[in-house]
């Protein structure tokens, strides 16, 4: 498994570590009333869930899958620049919708995050071809 596979894989299981904490303490608060202000963090489960864990696990996965045409998957950089992005922008958005660092952190970190896909596609795009290519 390439390297940077690992990384996307790895991280996204600390993500779904953390999300599914996140889960369960807003699960526990539903039962047992622990504070009111707990619903804060309800942004950060499901943009830790979300990005953090299906998004980078699919990147990895597509990163390590998709065919190679040749002895090599080309240029890892926008690949890794994707990497980069996407952890990037999911700590912007959670800044920003938690912590209170308003709604210009949370559009800084989706635009990261778009970024980050459209750099994953840039790298995926010339491995892909049409059946019988």
């Amino acid at each position: 498994m390439p390297r940077l596979s690992r990384w996307f894989i790895r991280s996204s299981l600390i993500y779904l570590l953390l999300g599914f904490t996140l889960g369960g303490i807003l699960l526990a608060h539903k039962g047992l009333a622990l504070h009111p202000a707990l619903w804060r963090v309800l942004p950060a489960h499901i943009e830790l869930a979300l990005f953090g864990w299906i998004v980078q696990l699919a990147m990895g996965v597509a990163f390590w899958i998709l065919p190679r045409f040749g002895a090599s998957r080309g240029n890892e950089w926008a690949a890794w620049l994707a990497f980069g992005l996407l952890n990037g922008g999911i700590w912007l958005v959670i800044g920003g919708a938690v912590l209170g660092g308003g709604a210009t952190l949370v559009l800084l970190g989706r635009l990261a995050e778009a970024s980050a896909v459209l750099a994953f596609a840039r790298h995926a795009w010339p491995r892909i071809k049409p059946l019988g290519a």
